[in-house]
C-alpha cells in the first residue's frame, strides 16, 4: 500500500551524495564554530543546567565532537539541536500544559533529548515524558550536556522504532503526544510509512492524540540520495503527499488524522547560509497530525 502511495504521480529524484568516512570534517554540513547561540538554548544550558556564561560556548563545542565520533547527523554538525525546536511549534504552551496536566510525551529520535529539557525547564514534570533513540551514547551524552544526570526523571528507551520487540513496547497506547523532530525524514518512503503506523500504535486510540515535528521536504516530492549515508535514500514530502500517505495510515488503522503541514524557506534548506549543499526546492516542513 506504501508503494501505491509513493509512486502515483511522483518521479524519482536524485542528487549526489557526499562520499565520506564517519566523523570526517570535511564536509559542508559540519560547522567548525558556534556563530551565534540561540536566546534560548542559552538561557537553558545556563539557567535548567548551571552553567556559567562564559563556559557555555566552549561545553557545547566538548560535547558536540565527541558526538560528531558516535555519527555525522547535520543536526550534530550545524549545532540545530540548539534550536530547542519543539519550542518553535504554535501548539508548544497547549503541549506544556497537557503535559503538566498528566498526559504523556515520547520525543521520537530524541537524540541530546535537548527538547525533553526544554519541556521540563518550563514546568513539565519529567517523569511524564519519554525519549527513544536508537543510539544510548547521544541519550548518555544528553546528560552531560545538561549536567541533570542525577535529578532527571525522564525514561529514556535504546530501541529501534521498527522493531515490534523493543522496549517500546512497554509504551504501547500510552502516549498522547509523539514529537518527532528531524526523524521522518532519515528514511525512505516505505520506512516513514512504518514509522507512521508505528506511532498509531503507540498513541492513545482517542481523539485528540497527537504527532508533531518537523523534516526535510521539498517542493518536488519523491526519493532523494542520502547525503549522508550513502547506502540509502531519503523520502522528501510536500505538504500533498504527507497528507495522501496519512490518509492511507488512516485506512490501514481504522484511524482518522487531521493534517496541517506546511513548507518553509528555512535558512540553509534552499542552499542559502552555510548548508548550500542542499537541493535548491528543499525546504523545511513543519507538522501536525492530531486524530480526529
Amino acid at each position: 500500500m506504501a508503494n501505491e502511495v509513493a509512486n502515483e504521480g511522483v518521479e524519482p529524484q536524485t542528487s549526489k551524495p557526499y562520499s565520506h568516512r564517519a566523523g570526517d570534517k570535511d564536509v559542508p554540513w559540519f560547522t567548525a564554530d558556534i556563530e551565534a547561540i540561540p536566546e534560548a538554548a542559552r538561557k537553558l544550558l545556563e539557567t535548567y543546567s548551571g552553567i556559567p556564561s562564559e563556559r557555555v560556548v566552549p561545553h557545547i563545542l566538548e560535547v558536540r565532537e565527541r558526538a560528531w565520533k558516535i555519527w555525522d547527523y547535520p543536526c550534530i554538525g550545524q549545532f540545530r539541536f540548539l534550536d530547542l525546536s519543539i519550542s518553535l511549534s504554535p501548539l508548544y504552551p497547549s503541549i506544556v500544559q497537557r503535559v503538566k496536566d498528566g498526559q504523556k510525551l515520547l520525543d521520537l529520535g530524541c537524540c541530546f533529548a535537548q527538547d525533553v529539557r526544554k519541556l521540563v525547564s518550563d514546568g513539565a514534570p519529567s517523569e511524564n515524558i519519554y525519549g527513544a533513540d536508537l543510539r544510548f551514547d547521544f541519550i548518555d551524552l544528553g546528560y552531560d550536556l545538561f549536567v541533570d544526570r542525577e535529578r532527571l526523571k525522564t525514561k529514556f528507551f535504546a530501541a529501534d522504532i521498527f522493531d515490534a520487540e523493543s522496549d517500546l513496547k512497554e509504551i504501547d497506547g500510552e502516549i498522547d503526544i509523539a514529537y518527532t523532530g528531524s526523524f521522518f525524514h532519515l528514511f525512505d518512503y516505505d520506512r516513514q510509512y512504518q514509522v507512521a503506523v508505528r506511532l498509531v500504535s503507540l498513541l492513545r486510540p482517542r481523539k485528540g492524540s497527537l504527532i508533531l515535528g518537523r523534516q526535510v521536504g521539498n517542493l518536488k516530492p519523491g526519493s532523494y540520495s542520502h547525503r549522508t549515508n550513502e547506502s540509502n535514500m531519503m523520502y522528501r514530502h510536500d505538504v500533498a503527499s504527507w497528507k495522501e500517505m496519512w490518509t492511507k495510515v488512516g485506512e490501514e488503522t481504522g484511524s482518522e488524522w487531521s493534517v496541517d503541514a506546511r513548507l518553509d524557506e528555512a535558512e540553509g534548506m534552499s542552499g542559502k547560509g552555510n548548508t548550500h549543499w542542499r537541493d535548491p526546492n528543499g525546504r523545511r516542513m513543519r507538522f501536525s497530525v492530531t486524530r480526529v
